[in-house]
């Protein structure tokens, strides 16, 4: 009886085999995954792409202020008046982080590449995903120095009669130029400093050596070469065809000849102590 009883409840059990434990399948994600992934690590210290930048143009802002006061009040004029405008157009506080931003792309290359690696993160992936971010940070930055030049120009220089924004060539043509100009002299800057950082990190200091003497040699080779067949005014009348645009549009081809040896550089590199 006992025999059949159990053999009843053995037929009434479903089979268990070994598979019914296998663990389930871990897709590994994929190229777009784990390029959006490189760019978030390199966001993870959000201080050195938004904060110490922010920080930067914040102090500029301030002491742009107290100079427009200072101005305004020692000249005894309205801080509307032509007279109190002129010269403030030609302050470069407005172009104050690029030059921190430049030391940004070489540590987004050379402190977090090695760091990457060791999450096996391919150098395609690592560069796409670090391409990206400068694509966002660079939006990011042009859209608000734009809206503050459109801002700073609405209320005639923060009613004091300060330029910060509006100057140099920002604010002269419409907002889209202001856009445009901003987003690729920032992504121009990103490129250049991570295409150095890339070349040290393949052939260290004599890799720097050889460029830095190229880049010397090519800029006075066209000095020269200009200067020679009388060219500089022919080369200043084509410039000045180009309009604001034209020439900020132009900037976009030595940033993508900046990209394309950064990348093929990295594909090369070893980290090293």
């Amino acid at each position: 009886m006992s025999t059949a009883t159990s053999s009843q409840t053995s037929a009434s059990q479903p089979e268990t085999t070994m598979t019914d434990f296998a663990p389930a399948t871990v897709h590994a994600p994929g190229r777009i995954a784990r390029i959006w992934n490189v760019a978030r690590l390199h966001l993870v210290d959000l201080r050195t792409y938004v904060g110490i930048p922010w920080i930067i143009v914040g102090t500029a802002f301030v002491i742009t202020l107290i100079i427009s006061v200072i101005i305004t009040y020692s000249t005894g004029s309205d801080p509307n008046s032509p007279t109190a405008l002129v010269g403030q157009r030609y302050s470069w506080a407005v172009l104050a982080p690029q030059w921190y931003l430049i030391v940004v792309a070489v540590q987004a290359i050379g402190m977090t590449f090695p760091f990457a690696l060791g999450f096996s993160v391919t150098r395609r992936d690592f560069y796409l995903g670090t391409s990206l971010l400068f694509v966002m940070i660079s939006a990011f930055n042009a859209v608000a120095f734009m809206l503050l030049t459109q801002i700073e120009k609405l209320t005639n220089g923060w009613g004091i009669g300060a330029h910060m924004f509006n100057a140099l060539w920002f604010g002269v043509d419409g907002w889209w130029v202001d856009l445009l100009t901003f987003f690729s002299m920032q992504m121009f800057i990103f490129f250049l400093g991570a295409s150095v950082a890339t070349i040290y990190m393949r052939w260290r200091m004599p890799g720097m050596l050889v460029f830095w003497v190229s880049l010397a040699v090519l800029i006075l080779g066209a000095a020269a070469l200009i200067t020679f067949t009388s060219s500089w005014t022919a080369v200043i009348a084509w410039f000045t065809a180009q309009g604001i645009a034209g020439f900020f549009s132009w900037l976009f081809i030595p940033t993508l000849f900046a990209a394309t040896c950064g990348y093929l550089t990295l594909r090369k590199a070893t980290p090293k102590n």
